[in-house]
């Protein structure tokens, strides 16, 4: 059996098995349990609760995977699995996280002596790890590369709405995206804008209007040499990063497929245009370690974290 740790010794494990060591082996010390994750008991008062609010400060909201002792029938893929494999029937709740090679789920079990917290961390293999189909579209190669399982099936977007209060149609493989992953991040870097986000700075029409609504008041200064949307071929932002890094499509032209991307980071004129569609962009920043925002150069396995409280753990 694993002995019990307070919580502070409990989180430094964790981020030391997710963060320092994501690549070493996982042994886990309770009898009879195998290989490929580690179980960690928390010692004296620490709820599931608290334990799942520790967490959730470093990898966002978790998703349920067990409730009052049921599995969630929108768990069973592969999404967390390896979580839920040791424990059997002695599981009451877990909430899961991905974060590259390592699933981390908050949960608590159920033995003769009561309820008991455990923090599981196991291995998550590469998702695309026995390849990407060669005829798969860019969508197909992003939902691949990063193994993710909507909770629900993807949600509904009233696009024709979205368009109208924008004034000009938007790219068709981003209306993809948006609907099959909603708000999030990609590699906890790339936070995705789309319609009706829970936050106003991540919710596309808003930022959209709340951004031209400054540049009247106080010019286009920060985004020279162009101007923001719905200026003639303007910027339209869809995605940024807690480093200052932003996202826009050019509008420019009247085939939104077309447009180009344009990208910024927090210093002065960083301006870089990519010049292909939204998804081709996000899978190779996922899998390029030449993108010039690439998140390969630091994760060898990828993943979403979604924002969207649907998404998230009950309690």
């Amino acid at each position: 059996m694993d002995e019990e740790v307070d919580e502070e010794e409990l989180l430094a494990i964790v981020q030391r098995l997710v963060w320092h060591d994501a690549t070493g082996p996982l042994e886990c010390r309770r009898d009879g349990h195998q290989a490929g994750h580690v179980c960690l008991s928390a010692s004296g008062d620490i709820a599931y609760a608290a334990l799942t609010a520790k967490l959730g400060d470093w990898f966002g909201p978790p998703r349920g995977l067990v409730a009052h002792g049921q599995v969630d029938s929108a768990a069973t893929g592969a999404y967390g699995r390896p979580l839920l494999a040791p424990f059997g029937e002695e599981l009451v709740e877990m909430a899961a996280w991905a974060y590259a090679g390592r699933w981390v789920g908050s949960g608590t079990t159920s033995t003769g002596d009561g309820l008991h917290p455990v923090v599981v961390v196991a291995a998550r293999p590469d998702p695309a790890a026995g390849g990407v189909p060669e005829d798969a579209s860019w969508v197909e190669r992003v939902v691949a590369v990063t193994g993710w399982e909507p909770c629900r099936g993807p949600r509904s977007v009233d696009w024709a709405a979205v368009e109208r209060r924008l004034g000009t149609a938007l790219p068709g493989d981003y209306k993809q995206l948006a609907e099959i992953f909603g708000h999030g991040a990609f590699d906890g870097y790339l936070e995705l804008s789309v319609p009706d986000a829970s936050f106003a700075h991540a919710d596309l029409v808003r930022q959209s209007e709340s951004l031209a609504a400054f540049a009247r008041t106080h010019g286009n200064g920060q985004w020279e040499p162009h101007s923001l949307f719905p200026a003639p071929g303007g910027l339209l932002p869809w995605a940024a990063s807690e480093q200052a890094d932003r996202f826009y499509w050019l509008t420019d032209g009247p085939d939104p497929d077309k447009w180009p991307i344009v990208m910024s980071e927090d210093i002065p004129d960083s301006w870089e245009q990519y010049d292909g569609s939204t998804a081709e962009f996000v899978y190779r920043m996922l899998t390029d370690r030449q993108h010039p925002f690439s998140t390969a150069r630091h994760f060898d396995v990828h993943w979403f974290q979604s924002y969207a409280r649907g998404e998230a753990a009950d309690g």
